[in-house]
């Protein structure tokens, strides 16, 4: 091989050395000349149970197995009498298809829910889901029946309390239904139309809730789980299976759930269960007035500076606040040291002390305050709209 042909190859080699390492950085530059994606290696690692979120836990069974057990049907029945037709006051018509002519009575059955809170057999449900009954039967989730009776009934929380007799009664675990929180978890379990104890889940959607209209005594846990007719008196537990409140009522239009239901909190349930199981009867203070809320009118009327307080309308003669010496006109701005702001607030805070009671109160009358002590007695029977 000739001189000249060795160059030739050599300058080949070198070029396609040349070409090749060219290629090389262009194909790695390239991407980032042109902007185009670029590769990004992802390091893939075992999920371990440490890494994994300690809330929100994938299943409620161990919640719905340690509640349910307790929770109860609760089936009644009334006899009702049909209304007669007005025709059978008539003589002819009596003469025509007889002189013997009886309203019929027929059986009416209900059905509700209930829960067990003490291997007693105390139960506690809804006072609607027994009012009335001629008879109650209440069936356990372990196939097991009993007929119960009627310890109690609160209507102006909507509470009942039933007893039955059976050994080795499961029973529920009760939570603090005060610190619960919008956003907590929550499941309910009752009966709903009859077809057996279901669970629904759903959270927490406010709490305090009144003026409903469902009773006197309002301070509902609102929740979006679903409640149906049957789930009254049933059990609202937390996501560790600890009840915190009472089934009692929807906001429907059709009658099934829309995501609106109300629950008794378990810290004014368990106040009336102890009354009733130990008295027979809820105990509450009651002081004898009337009261309003303060409108801008009414603060014109009063030459007061703002809307405040709540104005007392009435007061029964020799009740409580008359002996105290509170007068209509006068505002209440404040019982215990708490600002009252409508009469639902005066209501809950004289009604939650016990007669026997001192009440001090801060009144405004004439522009002036006063401070009042008075003695909570209990609530005459006939007295329901007064306070």
């Amino acid at each position: 091989m000739n001189d000249r042909m060795r160059s030739i190859l050599k300058f080949l080699a070198q070029a396609a050395a040349l070409g090749l390492a060219t290629a090389l950085i262009l194909s790695w530059l390239w991407p980032r000349i042109v902007g185009g994606p670029q590769t990004v290696e992802i390091v893939h690692e075992e999920a371990t149970d440490a890494a994994r979120p300690s809330t929100g836990p994938v299943s409620y069974a161990a919640a719905v197995e340690l509640a349910a057990p307790a929770v109860v049907n609760v089936n009644t029945a009334k006899v009702v009498r049909e209304r007669r037709s007005p025709f059978f006051d008539d003589p002819l018509f009596r003469r025509f298809f007889g002189g013997d002519l009886q309203p019929r009575e027929r059986v009416q059955t209900s059905l509700g829910s209930g829960v067990i809170i003490s291997d007693k057999g105390y139960i506690l449900t809804n006072n609607h889901v027994v009012r009335g009954a001629d008879a109650i039967q209440v069936g356990l989730r372990d196939g097991r029946t009993a007929e119960a009776e009627v310890v109690g009934t609160d209507p102006d929380t909507d509470l009942a309390v039933l007893r039955i007799k059976l050994k080795k009664l499961p029973v529920i675990a009760v939570g603090n239904s005060s610190r619960l929180q919008v956003g907590d978890v929550v499941l309910a379990i009752g009966n709903p139309f009859g077809v057996g104890q279901t669970v629904t889940m759903g959270i927490v959607s406010a709490t305090g809730r009144s003026r409903v209209g469902i009773s006197m005594f309002e301070n509902f846990i609102q929740t979006d789980a679903a409640i149906n007719p049957g789930n009254s008196g049933g059990a609202l537990v937390d996501a560790r299976g600890r009840l915190i409140g009472i089934n009692t009522a929807i906001f429907s239009k059709t009658g099934g759930s829309l995501g609106i239901g109300f629950a008794i909190p378990m810290t004014m349930a368990q106040a009336v269960f102890e009354d009733i199981v130990e008295h027979g009867r809820p105990l509450r203070g009651w002081l004898g007035i009337s009261a309003q809320a303060v409108t801008p009118e009414i603060a014109d009327a009063l030459d007061l500076p703002k809307t405040m307080g709540v104005v007392v309308v009435g007061v029964l003669r020799d009740g409580p606040a008359d002996r105290a010496g509170l007068k209509p006109g006068d505002v209440i701005l404040a019982i215990d040291g708490q600002r009252i702001t409508e009469p639902r607030d005066a209501l809950m805070s004289i009604a939650s002390r016990r007669p026997g009671a001192k009440i001090q109160m801060m009144v405004l009358r004439e522009g002036k305050e006063h401070s009042l002590d008075l003695t909570a007695i209990e609530r005459p029977q006939q007295m329901q709209e007064t306070q």
